[in-house]
């Protein structure tokens, strides 16, 4: 399942560097890129591991912001554009459930933007995820809301409506049709919230804060349309987590 997921960015890798740019699409800039950064805090000076870095867009506002930051991603494709961006930054081709190109409690910070839905075994990123950071190292995580998912809503008159084409409890791969500029399927993998709860505590983290970004009036004119202000307003889009890696126990 990996090799199809992993062929299926490589194909849309170049649609995808159109559709999240140098500063993120809509959705981030206007929901949850807010919530990611207060989550974050200062990064400067820590080493910070975007993990699902995809083309680049949010790895290069890291190290703009002063961290000593690696970017990995498991499409040769996505991670070609992100080294034409920037060849002085730190990209490397991994996959988030191994991070073997990274070291055990190597890392401050690890973040993973918009990635958790499209990893087909949750638990085992999990688990890497706690290793390569340090005693007490945080991870933030931003994934597309699994309870609302955008693709089964619809929105008319001010009601908004999702019509599920299975069991909600029933974790699955699911195959979401072209949208926007995009002209391939989209694969990504449902799974309960509750699931991914779990796999945070068994992975070995506490969960610090948790969050369901949305637009606040303070960044209403971003917003390009009165349609697009409308959905921001009405619609979750997304889901964020402050993880923190559990110190081990001191032997006596």
């Amino acid at each position: 399942m990996i090799d199809e997921t992993r062929d299926f960015w490589n194909r849309v890798a170049a649609d995808w560097d159109i559709q999240v740019g140098d500063k993120g699409d809509r959705n981030r800039i206007l929901n949850s890129d807010p919530v990611l950064w207060k989550f974050a805090g200062d990064v400067s000076g820590l080493s910070v591991l975007d993990a699902g870095c995809g083309t680049g867009y949010l790895t290069r506002l890291l190290a703009d912001h002063g961290a000593k930051v690696i970017g990995i991603d498991f499409s040769p494709e996505m991670i070609e554009i992100a080294r034409a961006k920037s060849s002085c930054i730190d990209y490397r081709l991994d996959s988030c459930a191994e991070l073997r190109t990274v070291a055990d409690e190597a890392i401050d910070l690890l973040i993973s933007n918009y990635v958790l839905m499209d990893v087909p075994d949750l638990q085992l990123t999990m688990t890497a995820f706690n290793r390569v950071l340090k005693q007490g190292g945080g991870a933030v995580v931003v994934f597309s809301h699994p309870c609302f998912p955008a693709d089964y809503s619809r929105s008319e008159g001010g009601v908004v409506e999702y019509e599920w084409p299975f069991p909600y409890f029933n974790p699955q791969k699911c195959v979401a049709p072209p949208w926007g500029h995009f002209t391939s399927e989209f694969i990504w993998f449902h799974r309960p919230l509750s699931d991914y709860w779990k796999s945070f505590k068994d992975a070995g983290f506490d969960i610090v804060d948790f969050e369901e970004p949305r637009l606040t009036e303070d960044r209403y004119h971003l917003a390009p349309d009165p349609k697009t202000l409308a959905r921001a307003m009405s619609l979750p889009f997304s889901v964020a987590f402050k993880l923190q890696k559990k110190r081990h126990a001191k032997q006596p």
